[in-house]
């Protein structure tokens, strides 16, 4: 079982911040397209909750196909309305 990864003592700013949402909302798409739907929840939440951080201009940052693909995803597939997956 590989080692648990300790958290930053620094936490993200600026372009690094930007990067690492681009970096979650692309492997949350790569899972979807792998048909792994718990991976891509995982993913999707992580970046959301980090892309919810993002000022106004570092929005502006995350390309626009990103962007659309997480908020579609989120609202259509993963929302409220959706019945949540099973505890294991």
């Amino acid at each position: 079982m590989p080692a648990k990864k300790k958290k930053s003592l620094h936490p993200l700013v600026g372009n690094a911040l930007v990067k690492e949402v681009n970096r979650r909302i692309r492997l949350a798409r790569t899972q979807w397209d792998a048909h792994n739907n718990k991976a891509c929840r995982r993913e999707r939440t992580r970046a959301l909750e980090l892309y919810e951080t993002l000022t106004p201009e570092q929005k502006d940052k995350v390309p626009q196909s990103l962007r659309v693909w997480l908020r579609y995803r989120s609202e259509k597939y993963f929302g409220d309305h959706r019945t949540p997956p099973e505890k294991s």
